[in-house]
């Protein structure tokens, strides 16, 4: 048997990963293509309390009071979840034929932790040398959108802003998104504009799955 394919979408809060995540996922099993779909940070005990942290629901206390961790301890939470979670989920579904798909990879760790670091470009080098050992993907697809587009679909979603909601940031991280492929420039990365009818979009992102050989041609 042989191995499955490892897909990944990215994109800022706002972009329709989840949303396209799906779509996708739908497309593929239609086609009779065996598939897990998962997510970063993952369902693992660590990816649980991000999603904790991200939603305010766990805190750091100190002297002057509750906080988040910092985003060094951040890097390290998001680094150590991805290796469980490649050990747990994504290593085992493809050596057995399934293809991956995961909403998020180390591309949001870069992009988020280096953004909100105070330690400039260092931080990326040493986000990056945390996820060393992550195996590459097959295919990343980076859906990007305008800031604006981004922070619309942000403001209509149900619940509280998580950690990393802040519009400025958000608009920072819409740009390096632009050009992430210069901090991984041997992985296979492609840019969708998702700016656009959602139907367009999905077809934009089927086809280039398909041409990477995954599920039957149009």
């Amino acid at each position: 048997m042989s191995n499955g394919r490892f897909l990944v979408l990215e994109g800022v809060d706002g972009a329709g990963t989840t949303t396209h995540t799906k779509i996708l996922v739908d497309a593929l099993k239609a086609d009779g293509i065996p598939l897990k779909s998962t997510r970063e940070p993952s369902d693992g005990p660590i990816g649980v309390m991000l999603r904790q942290i991200l939603t305010g629901r766990l805190v750091v206390p100190t002297m002057q009071g509750p906080r988040a961790p910092t985003w060094g301890t951040m890097a390290l939470l998001f680094a150590a979840d991805r290796l469980d979670h490649i050990d747990a989920e994504i290593t085992p579904n493809l050596m057995e034929g399934v293809t991956v798909l995961s909403d998020r990879y180390d591309y949001s760790s870069v992009a988020y932790q280096s953004l909100t670091s105070d330690a400039g470009g260092a931080s990326i080098e040493w986000v990056q040398e945390l996820n060393r050992h992550a195996r590459r993907p097959d295919l990343t697809i980076v859906l990007d959108v305008p800031p604006e587009v981004a922070k619309r679909r942000r403001g209509a979603r149900h619940g509280a802003p998580d950690l990393y909601d802040d519009d400025a940031l958000q608009v920072r991280l819409c740009t390096f998104y632009k050009t992430i492929e210069k901090y991984y420039p041997k992985d296979k990365i492609v840019h969708v504009n998702a700016d656009r009818d959602q139907a367009v979009v999905a077809a934009e992102i089927l086809k280039h799955v398909r041409d990477l050989g995954v599920g039957r041609g149009p």
